[in-house]
């Protein structure tokens, strides 16, 4: 039977917030695709269309449904997506020399992003059976440590990069939150310092390209390094007040590339300037601090958890997405939320809203 009092603590802020972003989102994803382009591609902003009518259904099923319920359902829910991850390394679309999508007669979807929820859901599950005051120790982290890593591995298989760092942090944060024994925390961050430099020897060409090219963008501006020297002209001719919707001239013009993918910020950037900028990353701070909130105030450990999980989740991919375009992190291929153009991407954004609102509006419940 539905339970009114739902209704009474119902989180109209954060939906309004999520539209409000979305709204941005569409309206600079249409100047990027249409903006006196030599040839128009539409067909993309109503495939997002659609995608977002498709998220508006994932966000209600995924606030409607008690969120405890994911504390019994957890281990299914991430064998299901390690099945996913393992099943489009073999029958996967390959696109651009990466095997992530799965099609599903007129749709793709990427498993990787569905991972971001699993993960969330699963060490949620482990942290909060077995918090101590203590902090837990490397022993008790071993299980996490390997419910991250299988996930990790198969999307760096793809390859991921991007998503797959993304999933570390995540995974990062939560561990941080829930406290690490201090002289395990000693250990982890001497041994990463000491790995981190051994990583370079794993990545595969083109992923070093990338970083070197983070590192000195002019070293080769016409290949390599021409995505961020274009973004950085985009973001920079928008100036204070921009130059005006569909009147982005690096857009217009072609020079920007993955205009509504990885580099839309750079459009929004150049058609409303600082000004419209500020406002977009104060509306992120505003969902981050609104998570954060959600978090503080839920009253058992697994939904303060899976708070803390999520709201890792748009931090994170805000400052990666957003340092990008502006050259202060390499190009990894990390969607701004509700902004850049993918169905999958959307859908796993609106399901982490509706899991917030469905946090928020049971925490001041009993049962």
């Amino acid at each position: 039977m539905f339970d009114r009092r739902l209704l009474q603590y119902f989180d109209w802020g954060l939906l309004g917030l999520a539209v409000v972003i979305g709204g941005c989102g569409l309206f600079t994803l249409f100047s990027a695709v249409t903006a006196e382009t030599p040839h128009p591609q539409k067909i993309i902003f109503y495939k997002q269309l659609i995608w977002f009518s498709a998220a508006l259904v994932a966000l209600v099923t995924s606030f409607s449904i008690n969120y405890k319920l994911l504390d019994r359902w957890g281990q299914i829910i991430y064998i299901g997506c390690i099945v996913l991850l393992v099943w489009v390394l073999f029958f996967g679309k390959s696109a651009g020399g990466s095997r992530r999508w799965l099609i599903l007669g007129p749709i793709s979807v990427q498993p990787s992003e569905l991972a971001k929820i699993s993960i969330m859901i699963v060490l949620a599950r482990y942290f909060s059976k077995d918090a101590n005051t203590r902090g837990f120790t490397l022993r008790e982290l071993f299980r996490p440590f390997i419910l991250t890593l299988i996930p990790f591995v198969l999307i760096v298989k793809q390859p991921d990069l991007g998503t797959a760092g993304l999933l570390l942090l995540i995974a990062g944060s939560i561990t941080l939150f829930v406290k690490i024994e201090r002289r395990s925390l000693i250990y982890l961050m001497v041994s990463c310092a000491a790995v981190i430099p051994l990583v370079w020897f794993f990545l595969k060409e083109y992923q070093q390209r990338r970083i070197l090219t983070f590192l000195d963008p002019d070293r080769d501006p016409l290949g390599a390094g021409y995505h961020i020297i274009q973004s950085k002209i985009a973001i920079g001719s928008g100036m204070i007040s921009g130059k005006g919707f569909l009147k982005g001239t690096q857009n217009a013009l072609s020079f920007l590339p993955e205009e509504h993918t990885d580099f839309i910020f750079s459009v929004l950037a150049e058609e409303w300037g600082f000004i419209g900028s500020v406002v977009v990353v104060l509306l992120f701070l505003m969902l981050i601090f609104w998570g954060l909130n959600i978090a503080q105030g839920c009253r058992e450990p697994f939904g303060t958890i899976m708070a803390v999980g999520i709201t890792s989740m748009f931090f994170w991919q805000v400052i990666i997405n957003i340092g990008m375009t502006m050259g202060l992190m390499p190009v990894v291929g990390v969607p701004l939320p509700f902004i850049s153009y993918g169905g999958s991407s959307v859908l796993t954004t609106a399901i982490a809203i509706g899991l917030l609102m469905n946090i928020s509006m049971r925490r001041f419940m009993i049962g």
